[in-house]
């Protein structure tokens, strides 16, 4: 069975985007679709915004792990403008207190400001000191999106890995993926580009940097191993040790499109061109020894 880096779920689910059309999913519907999919554990992330979505307390986070053992564990998420607007507050006291209370990592980490802020860079500087990992959004640009921003060739993740060693981050969103390979343009980091990897930003930092690790989790995860399934087998094996299978579940009604990666996954070890230990360790044994399950 696979466990789930990227999940997201609402105790009462409030309406999604101005139209109101659909709603977030409930730990209910999202354990539903696991069994579907023989998914085992997901991992349960808040979304604190609130630049798109409507602010989830850490709480309920706690309280569906806490309602369902062993089928969630739970993210806590701390805005970097906590404790008085302060680029120098003491945030690593919020943290440590979330991490006695059961909490395994911090994320989504969503809030739209450059890597390069006094506000993140402390923000970094806090968690780092927990010990905690850390899952971010990359975003493509200030305003009008949500995520963490960097410039292409992410200089501001290089130089956020490089400030602290200590912090393990899972890199995610369409921008991080796309930059697994070179950009034909550079508002391709908006989308999920298509056809052969040219090598990108990407496999290159996680050479440099062992505390970067990659989250698969949505279409974009998705996409950027399966554009290219020659590279995709090259990637997974390079980088067996940090990649983490993942889905991404957000709106009800659920199609199946989460659980592509899953059987793509399952399909290359099938036909043996990832090993049984490769597709083992992407699809549960990080994320546990990374969180320590």
């Amino acid at each position: 069975m696979f466990i789930d880096v990227h999940a997201h779920a609402y105790r009462k689910a409030p309406v999604y985007g101005a139209e109101g059309t659909r709603s977030w999913v409930t730990p209910e519907k999202l354990i539903e679709f696991y069994d579907k999919h023989q998914i085992e554990t997901g991992v349960l992330m808040p979304l604190l915004g609130p630049e798109f979505y409507p602010p989830q307390p850490n709480e309920d986070i706690l309280e569906a792990a806490e309602r369902f053992p062993g089928r969630f564990v739970p993210f806590c998420n701390v805005h970097p403008y906590a404790m008085n607007y302060s680029a120098s507050a003491p945030l690593e006291i919020l943290f440590e207190r979330y991490k006695k209370l059961g909490f395994k990592g911090v994320g989504e980490v969503t809030f739209n400001l450059s890597f390069y802020d006094p506000f993140m860079q402390n923000f970094f500087r806090a968690v780092a000191q927990s010990g905690l990992p850390l899952t971010f959004h990359l975003a493509h640009r200030l305003g009008g999106c949500y995520g963490v921003y960097d410039e292409p060739g992410l200089p501001g993740l290089a130089e956020t890995l490089e400030r602290f060693p200590n912090l393990r981050m899972l890199g995610h969103s369409q921008t991080f993926w796309a930059e697994i390979g070179e950009l034909d343009m550079v508002y391709d980091r908006a989308g999920y580009p298509t056809g052969k990897v040219r090598e990108g930003a990407v496999p290159k930092l996680m050479r440099r940097f062992p505390n970067l690790y990659g989250d698969l989790s949505a279409g974009s995860g998705a996409n950027a191993l399966m554009r290219d399934e020659e590279y995709a087998v090259k990637f997974l094996n390079e980088f067996q040790d940090r990649l983490c299978f993942g889905m991404d579940v957000c709106l009800e009604p659920v199609d199946d499109t989460p659980a592509q990666l899953a059987y793509f996954l399952i399909r290359l070890r099938d036909e043996g061109k990832i090993s049984e230990d490769v597709f083992r360790k992407v699809a549960r044994e990080n994320i546990k020894k990374l969180l320590d399950l």
